[in-house]
């Protein structure tokens, strides 16, 4: 709002300073700025608030060191994190932008389905919240969403800076080898410059291309699934939607799983925010996107906005969620962040990314899935199920062998951090 204020008070009366609103990286320290003063001083009144409608933690026994101190503790704390990303996004972003709307309803949507699971659980004690059917229905709904956005908006495009087409000028046009094709000068933007009486030059595209980590000439195009399968071009949103679902699913749920002891789904989550801020950064610059031969995506550098709110929520957060807590994010929050995570990573193309970025989401994950599978597989064939680990997820499993939480949380940090950095060096691991 204060985005649009200002560029409009600029144009029309060119008041002093309100240019600085042009400028991205101006809004995005305003973002930050913003989303840390909201989560350090409305925490402390939503926190308040939460104390009086009694909407405590009821803590099930499962025989953990300090786990009965919980008891009682406010959850829902995920409204300070939503607010925190959402008001410094709709001050200081460009509200016109696909990407931010985007991002914005994934929020909400994800938000208003955490809230009900804690609703059920708090006010209805009914222990099991929300009906598991209902979450996937939800991130279904959101995949859906999500994948339909990045598929059929017309303004969702890329630019593969490694794939450039030649062209000869004449004439104020630009024609390239084939002379039936004729396009204005101006629908062009130039690549590499000129060689041998040629213009170089790449253009935005509507594309299913995405980046792969690892391998050289790293881009993979959905088309070639779904041609590889037996469909037709056009009918390529058929396996496109069902993986951005996949994706939304499994990240929102290793969010929510992984928030089990304080303050390591917010650190965890921040951390991933920074990758995700120089993948989004490098991206949105043209000559940054060539030089380490990734996909360009134009328009996408509004989403620093909404990222640098991202990060700073999640750090403001742990002002109040590090051990020792006095709130939890419950489900309102780590669904929610889990799917802003899936969400970004979907947009800037680096979906691919994931299972490294979000190792720790990963890990958590499958932790669960193993413990579960042994445990009935072990049952069926000798009469007793067995574990491999003490207890899933797996920071349930170090502090049952007397690991106090502020240092799994710790470690956790540290290699959240590693998988971070080596997410950002697969720029250049090819």
């Amino acid at each position: 709002m204060l985005y649009h204020l200002f560029t409009w008070l600029n144009k029309m009366y060119n008041i002093p300073g309100a240019g600085l609103f042009n400028y991205i990286s101006f809004r995005a320290a305003c973002a930050v700025i913003l989303a840390l003063v909201i989560s350090v001083v409305l925490g402390d009144r939503i926190i308040k608030k939460l104390l009086r409608l009694q909407v405590g933690e009821s803590v099930r026994d499962l025989g953990l060191i300090g786990q009965k101190e919980k008891e009682g503790t406010p959850t829902m704390g995920g409204f300070i994190i939503i607010f925190s990303i959402l008001i410094p996004t709709l001050l200081f972003a460009n509200l016109t932008n696909i990407y931010i709307i985007t991002l914005i309803i994934s929020t909400i949507w994800l938000g208003a389905i955490g809230f009900m699971d804690d609703y059920i659980k708090v006010f209805k004690k009914d222990k099991a919240g929300l009906s598991g059917k209902f979450k996937i229905i939800g991130q279904v709904g959101l995949g859906i969403f999500v994948g339909s956005v990045m598929y059929f908006h017309p303004a969702v495009k890329v630019r593969d800076v490694n794939n450039v087409y030649a062209y000869t000028t004449e004439n104020g046009k630009i024609y390239d080898n084939n002379p039936v094709s004729i396009m204005p000068a101006d629908t062009f933007i130039p690549g590499s410059g000129k060689m041998d009486g040629s213009l170089f030059l790449s253009h935005d595209v509507k594309s299913l291309i995405t980046n792969v980590p690892f391998f050289k000439g790293n881009t993979f195009n959905y088309d070639m699934l779904s041609e590889w399968m037996g469909l037709a071009k056009n009918m390529a949103w058929l396996i496109f939607i069902p993986i951005v679902i996949f994706i939304i699913t499994a990240v929102s749920n290793g969010a929510n799983i992984t928030d089990g002891i304080d303050g390591l789904a917010a650190g965890s989550s921040a951390i991933i925010g920074i990758a995700l801020a120089v993948l989004t950064y490098v991206s949105g610059n043209r000559i940054l996107a060539e030089y380490l031969g990734i996909l360009y995506i134009p328009n996408i550098g509004e989403l620093s906005i909404f990222v640098s709110a991202f990060i700073a929520a999640c750090i403001g957060f742990l002002w109040w969620n590090a051990y020792p807590a006095q709130v939890f994010m419950g489900d309102t929050g780590s669904l929610a962040i889990g799917g802003i995570i899936a969400t970004i990573a979907i947009i800037i193309r680096k979906e691919l990314m994931i299972p490294v970025m979000c190792g720790i989401f990963l890990i958590e994950n499958l932790s669960v899935v193993v413990q579960v599978a042994y445990f009935k597989y072990t049952r069926k064939k000798y009469g007793e199920g067995r574990r491999i680990f003490l207890m899933s997820p797996l920071h349930h499993h170090y502090q049952k062998k007397g690991m106090h939480e502020a240092k799994i949380v710790a470690r956790f940090w540290i290699i959240g951090i590693i998988l971070a950095v080596l997410t950002i060096i697969t720029l250049k691991i090819r």
